[in-house]
């Protein structure tokens, strides 16, 4: 969840508050929409809903979410240095600037007038005071605005996690049908009040119910509302007169910034480098949008860096993370004030999907890291032919457990190979990884045999499983990129299997393998291991035969 939160305040609180009202606005269109199904639901559901909304901390909270909501956009506005963004960041912007227009006569009209006067808010009021009036078209165009804002905030914040890509033609579905059911329990509800309402006696016992308002009531609700809509039209107008402001006194005040292996380019001081660098149409990559919340933005200063202002604790976090060189920078952060030259780490070559593969993903899996011990010594002297030979037959004995188990082979390294366990979660990713381990081992066991009866001298091998973070994607030219993985799990994998060697065994697995795949490890012997770059003592589990782990996933998988 780290990944998810890293950026600055403003940031956080953004995402933070954005989250508390799409919660809020599902279960409102929920209740909306139960009026398809019964009155006496939509009520007893909207009751509930309010023992939440209607008390003093919930009443804070949310509507403390919705004016830091609302002032981080208006502040976001004044702020910008360029209004050119991509096409989901206006239509976010557009959205969201224009719900509060919409909100608060809904608010004036429920809330307010429920504190103020009394009035018995119910769904059934509010369907059956806009029904078939432009209010009603105007109610029904917010809940859509309001809808698509919030999924695709939550679409931007979640698209880098697997389980959110995996998820999305489900959630697609469940977004579409939402707002589609809460309209049709408006509809519902609107008629059937309607027609209560064309019975005098009916209408009186609802109005009287509702504690309807007389004229001078809706005549003080009217006013604030209109009040409201002024105040967020003149907030409005303020903060495009300060951001219009702003970009007429930068105007008079340029720096020049030159893109290596790219254009030159003359700019207002005080815009981002990736403000810049979309004011003038230069390709540059940005995941996240540019929030500072992740680093594929980044850029090496070549000439000026030293007249940067330094990296806020934020940015230099994201930079530390991915182990960032001397003189790198997030585009989205630095504002330079004096001529620079900078260089794209992640430039877009325009192909499609290109730009987002080649950042790849972020997961938590098992790598497996096994090689073949004294292939030199006893391949030597042979023909490449009978070499080539020895090693198909030792891949075609060794691999089909692994694929079995769930692995994939991501490399063949010579008389070696590097395996991925990509599943859905690091628990099952360890599981597969130990039974992977236990069946190939017992596969080379069969094959050594047959390699007996040939005369020929049995094969050894040593292998090591480790877990934890590492970045699947393309690396490569555009166009012949094989997707591959990376990353310091990679290289203490490839540890242990060397360090198997050196113990005389044939598979080390690491105390984080185990411990995801649900095993104790408090009885088991361990090693605590000094691995040549990897910077803290790892402990692991040697084996002398990875058959010996079939008791270990045995014991895991007996109910306790």
């Amino acid at each position: 969840m780290s990944v998810l939160w890293r950026g600055t305040w403003v940031t956080k609180l953004r995402i933070g508050s954005g989250l508390i009202l799409f919660v809020f606005a599902f279960f409102h269109f929920l209740n909306v929409g139960f009026g398809l199904l019964s009155p006496s639901l939509m009520d007893g559901f909207q009751d509930a809903r309010q023992l939440f909304t209607r008390n003093l901390v919930g009443g804070v909270i949310l509507h403390g979410a919705l004016l830091i909501h609302a002032g981080l956009a208006l502040l976001s506005l004044a702020e910008r240095r360029t209004l050119r963004m991509p096409a989901w960041q206006a239509l976010q912007y557009g959205f969201g600037l224009t719900i509060p227009v919409l909100l608060i006569a809904h608010v004036v009209h429920t809330r307010i007038a429920h504190e103020l006067f009394a009035l018995n808010d119910e769904m059934s009021y509010i369907a059956v005071l806009i029904w078939n009036t432009p209010d009603g078209w105007m109610q029904s165009l917010l809940l859509l605005l309001v809808w698509a804002h919030g999924c695709i905030g939550l679409h931007f914040w979640l698209r880098l996690k697997p389980w959110w890509r995996r998820a999305l033609p489900y959630l697609i579905a469940a977004a579409a049908l939402v707002p589609a059911f809460a309209l049709a329990g408006f509809m519902t509800e609107g008629r059937r009040m309607r027609a209560l309402f064309a019975d005098p006696q009916a209408r009186a016992e609802a109005m009287a119910a509702f504690n309807w308002p007389d004229a001078s009531t809706f005549d003080i609700l009217i006013g604030i509302a209109r009040t409201g809509f002024w105040i967020f039209l003149g907030l409005l107008a303020l903060a495009g007169i300060v951001h219009f402001g702003r970009r007429i006194v930068r105007r008079r005040r340029s720096v020049r910034i030159r893109y290596a292996d790219g254009p030159e380019v003359t700019s207002p001081r005080g815009l981002t480098l990736l403000e810049m660098s979309r004011l003038h149409g230069v390709p540059h990559t940005a995941l996240c949008g540019g929030r500072g919340r992740c680093t594929t933005c980044r850029v090496v200063i070549e000439e000026g860096a030293d007249l940067l202002h330094p990296p806020d604790p934020a940015e230099l976090n994201s930079l530390r993370a991915v182990k960032a060189g001397p003189n790198t920078r997030l585009a989205c952060q630095i504002r330079p004030q004096h001529p620079a030259t900078v260089f794209r780490v992640f430039l877009p070559d325009g192909k499609r999907g290109r730009a987002h593969a080649s950042q790849g993903q972020e997961r938590r899996l098992v790598i497996l890291f096994l090689d073949m011990r004294g292939f030199t010594a006893r391949t030597a002297g042979q023909l490449p032919y009978d070499v080539v030979f020895l090693l198909n037959r030792f891949f075609d004995a060794i691999v089909p457990p692994i694929i079995a188990a769930g692995g994939s082979i991501d490399k063949y390294l010579g008389d070696g190979l590097l395996a991925v366990f990509e599943t859905t979660d690091e628990a099952s990713s360890a599981r597969a990884a130990l039974r992977a381990a236990a069946d190939l081992s017992a596969a080379l066991a069969a094959f050594n045999l047959r390699l007996e009866d040939e005369g020929v001298p049995p094969i050894r091998i040593g292998a090591g499983l480790h877990l934890g973070e590492l970045v699947l994607g393309e690396i490569g030219a555009a166009g012949s990129a094989p997707r591959t993985i990376i990353g310091d799990t990679v290289n203490t994998a490839s540890r242990l299997e060397g360090m198997t060697k050196e113990l005389g065994v044939e598979v080390l697995v690491s105390r984080t393998v185990l411990t995801s795949a649900g095993i104790g490890t408090d009885t088991l012997d361990l090693v605590t291991l000094e691995l040549r770059g990897v910077s803290a003592p790892l402990a692991a589990l040697a084996t002398l035969s990875g058959q010996d782990l079939e008791h270990l996933l045995t014991e895991a998988a007996s109910p306790a």
